[in-house]
C-alpha cells in the first residue's frame, strides 16, 4: 500500500475497519470514492457526518430514528398494545420487511451472556419491564435468535414477566417453509416437533 498516497492510504485504512471490509475492498471503495465527482464524495461525507449528528434511539422503542419518536411508534394504525421484543435494530428491520407485524417493538440492543459479563442491566431489558407495567402492553412477542444467548434471553424475559398479567409468546422456530427434512439439523428438527400445531 505504500505506493498510494498518505491521504487515501488512511481513507483506506478508515474503510478497512467497517465489518466485513477487508483491505482489497476497502482499496476498491477508496478508489471509487476518489473517482467520483466532488459533489458526490461530500454527499457521502454528509451523510456520514448526518448519521452521527441526528441520528438516536427512539424513547419508545429503542429502534433508530432522526425524529423525536421513529416512525413505528409515531404510527396511529400500529398496534401499540402488542410488543415484540427483538435483540437488535437490523431484526425489526428483517420483520419489517416482512409485512406481517402490525405491532410496535423493543429493541433489547443485545442479548444476555453470562460468560461475556452481559447480564440485564447491560441491555434494555428493565426499559420493558418499565414499559409492560404501565399496563398498556396485551401481548409481548418474544423474537430473539435461537441461539444459546438468544434462548436465555427469552426464559429470563418470559421469568420476569410472569408476574405481570400480560401474555408473553414466543415466535415459532423449526423447519424452514420449502426446506427438506432430510437437509435440517437436530436441534430444528427438534424445535420443530416439541412446538407443532394441530392442523
Amino acid at each position: 500500500m505504500r505506493h498510494y498516497p498518505p491521504s487515501l492510504i488512511a481513507l483506506i485504512r478508515q474503510l478497512s475497519r467497517l465489518p466485513g471490509i477487508g483491505e482489497k475492498t476497502a482499496t476498491r471503495l477508496a478508489l471509487h470514492i476518489l473517482k467520483a465527482s466532488d459533489r458526490d464524495a461530500r454527499a457521502l461525507a454528509d451523510s456520514i457526518h448526518a448519521v452521527k449528528e441526528k441520528i438516536h434511539f427512539c424513547p419508545g422503542c429503542f429502534g433508530l430514528t432522526d425524529q423525536p419518536l421513529c416512525h413505528i411508534c409515531n404510527d396511529p394504525d400500529r398496534i401499540q398494545k402488542l410488543v415484540c421484543v427483538v435483540e437488535q435494530t437490523d431484526d425489526m428491520a428483517s420483520i419489517e420487511k416482512s409485512g406481517s407485524f402490525q405491532g410496535v417493538y423493543h429493541v433489547l440492543h443485545g442479548t444476555l451472556s453470562p460468560m461475556n459479563g452481559i447480564g440485564p442491566d447491560d441491555i434494555r431489558f428493565q426499559e420493558l419491564v418499565d414499559r409492560v407495567q404501565k399496563g398498556n402492553v396485551q401481548e409481548v412477542i418474544i423474537a430473539t435468535s435461537t441461539n444459546v444467548e438468544g434462548e436465555a434471553t427469552a426464559v429470563y424475559i418470559v421469568e420476569q414477566l410472569s408476574r405481570i398479567p400480560v401474555k408473553v409468546t414466543r415466535i415459532a422456530s423449526g423447519v424452514p417453509m420449502g426446506g427438506d427434512l432430510k437437509f435440517v439439523d437436530q436441534v430444528t428438527l427438534k424445535c420443530a416437533l416439541e412446538r407443532r400445531y394441530e392442523y
